[in-house]
């Protein structure tokens, strides 16, 4: 019988296997005994040749195979994925005539709203639909894919009434496509899909704010549990102003953005959405002037790629403006030096907690400015590890604000020496304003990854494999030393643009193109790749020098 080898990464073990044998079944055969199975929870999918591949793959050739569960980043996107799918059917089955439309993540979850439910409460509306999941959890339905020609694939979407989706799909290049079902219905969804709906084993669906719901996932670290969602109003009222540039623009998913492109409307999609970007510095820059009596620092903070160092710029200059006198402090002069820089439990250097700052020699320094003396600023040395004087000194006068930027600008800790009524704090990410269809939304984190790849690569020499490896410490920075302390903001401000990735798909492309196939960010590159290959590419010619774009790709009129 004609067997062939494949290498399980997550036993370190070669195996010989029949030819056709799904990835389901060589994983069965560990499921008899979990006490040896190296994964916690139930495995999702498995990366074969680092591609992301469902469990109803067959094996025809010598493959390597790592399985995964909920706690890899691709099992956590498929579980995702799954999940809203298994709350489209829910909606359709249980409100025919209504429309579901995902707008957005949240920290846990995601924002929806049912439109044309009925005249039902919305409660109500909520339970029935939460009590549907529930039965359909419980038959532990599978989720099937279908490859087709995308020609019958439009006409199976026309038929079950997705208009977005079929704009899009009307839109592709394919001559084949891959269509999802569960249960008889039918949707696309551009990530593979978990085993069954009994995979879904932790979720929540609930009412939310005034007119919506929340789906929430689960907690990868508790996985039977379902966390305590921390109450975001201010990052919650930007994703709803940013609904309304969308509406204002005209541009709700990527079907829309590339009719604007192939109509050669971009320079003025371009000049609208850099005109909406300066109004709203000039409006913070506003409420600052408001509380010019007793503020006299402006903490702005933000995540990796967020447009940070740019937002300083802009806002600095909407401040000159209105007549003040604006200095700029870059924490990233505030390192201390590699000998007492914090480690993380495998031995490198964590340059993403607070504490990598030199935060006593910090609020002596303001605390000196805020009395009038001239101070001497440090400069970090990046390449030697050290801060060292070279002459550079500030000085504060009765006019003067003091604009700090970093990472930890709205950490308590970090300026915990300074009276507060001082403060005026700036929170800056870019929170993704376009969506691929009604239920396929664009993930903030993949924008920024997009920007971070782009910058790197001009401006740290690093190539997207680089990136993409650092990118999971970066986020568990994120996730400890940001994300807590957003709420913490007087105004919070969203730098994504709703044509930029047209923009960067031109720059990233190419640098994805090249990651190497031997390692798992092949995986997270082929992703990207696809993703990309939706948007039509915009010319970056029209984007003017002040853009926060221009961090990214450079020729900014600002000096960083």
């Amino acid at each position: 019988m004609e067997t062939l080898e494949v290498v399980i990464e997550n036993t370190h073990i070669r195996k010989t296997i029949s030819p056709g044998t799904t990835l389901s079944a060589l994983a069965q055969e560990y499921y008899t005994n979990l006490g040896q199975w190296p994964l916690e929870y139930h495995v999702l999918g498995a990366l074969v040749n680092n591609v992301v591949e469902d469990m109803n793959y067959r094996i025809y050739n010598p493959k390597t195979i790592r399985f995964f569960d909920i706690r890899d980043p691709q099992g956590w996107r498929m579980y995702q994925s799954s999940l809203i799918f298994m709350l489209y059917k829910a909606v359709r089955d249980c409100y025919p005539q209504a429309t579901l439309s995902v707008k957005h993540s949240m920290q846990g979850g995601f924002y929806c709203t049912i439109e044309e439910a009925g005249e039902e409460d919305r409660f109500v509306i909520a339970s029935t639909v939460r009590d549907y999941m529930i039965e359909l959890q419980g038959k532990n339905l599978p989720f099937e894919s279908k490859v087709m020609l995308l020609t019958d694939a439009i006409e199976v979407v026309k038929k079950a009434n997705i208009p977005e989706t079929q704009k899009l799909m009307e839109s592709m290049g394919q001559l084949y496509i891959t269509m999802n079902y569960l249960d008889g219905t039918v949707h696309k969804f551009h990530t593979k899909l978990v085993p069954s709906t009994g995979s879904l084993r932790s979720w929540d669906f609930r009412t939310y704010a005034d007119s919506g719901y929340l789906l929430q996932m689960p907690d990868t670290k508790h996985f039977e549990k379902m966390p305590l969602l921390p109450d975001t109003p201010k990052l919650f009222s930007i994703f709803r102003e940013h609904h309304h540039w969308v509406d204002l623009l005209h541009v709700p998913t990527i079907t829309d953005l590339n009719r604007i492109v192939r109509d050669k409307g971009e320079n003025h999609l371009i000049h609208v959405a850099e005109a909406l970007h300066e109004k709203k510095y000039a409006e913070i820059a506003d409420m600052i002037f408001q509380r010019r009596d007793h503020v006299r620092m402006v903490l702005l903070a933000g995540p990796s790629s967020s447009g940070k160092t740019t937002s300083c710029r802009r806002l600095s200059v909407q401040l000159s403006v209105l007549g003040f006198d604006v200095k700029q402090l870059s924490l990233d002069d505030y390192f201390v030096s590699r000998d007492r820089t914090p480690k993380l439990p495998n031995g490198e250097f964590d340059f993403e907690s607070v504490d990598a700052l030199d935060i006593p020699l910090l609020n002596e320094h303001l605390q000196r400015l805020f009395n009038g003396e001239r101070v001497e600023i440090p400069t970090f040395d990046f390449i030697k590890g050290n801060p060292y004087f070279e002459g550079k000194s500030l000085q504060l006068n009765s006019n003067s604000i003091l604009l700090v930027e970093g990472i930890h600008a709205l950490n308590p800790k970090l300026t915990a020496q300074i009276d507060d009524a001082l403060k005026f704090r700036v929170y800056v990410s870019a929170l993704t304003q376009i969506a691929i269809d009604n239920v396929n939304i664009i993930h903030t984190n993949e924008n920024r990854m997009l920007r971070r790849i782009v910058r790197d690569n001009n401006f740290r020499g690093w190539d997207a494999y680089n990136t993409l490896h650092r990118w999971s410490e970066v986020r568990r920075g994120e996730t400890i030393n940001i994300f807590p302390f957003q709420e913490n903001a007087d105004v919070m401000f969203n730098s994504a643009l709703l044509y930029e990735i047209g923009v960067l798909k031109i720059y990233a492309e190419p640098q994805l193109k090249h990651v190497p196939e031997n390692c798992e960010e092949f995986a997270e590159a082929t992703h990207l790749l696809k993703f990309l290959n939706f948007f039509d590419p915009i010319d970056p010619k029209y984007i003017p020098p002040t853009s926060i774009m221009r961090e990214f790709l450079g020729g900014s009129s600002f000096s960083y």
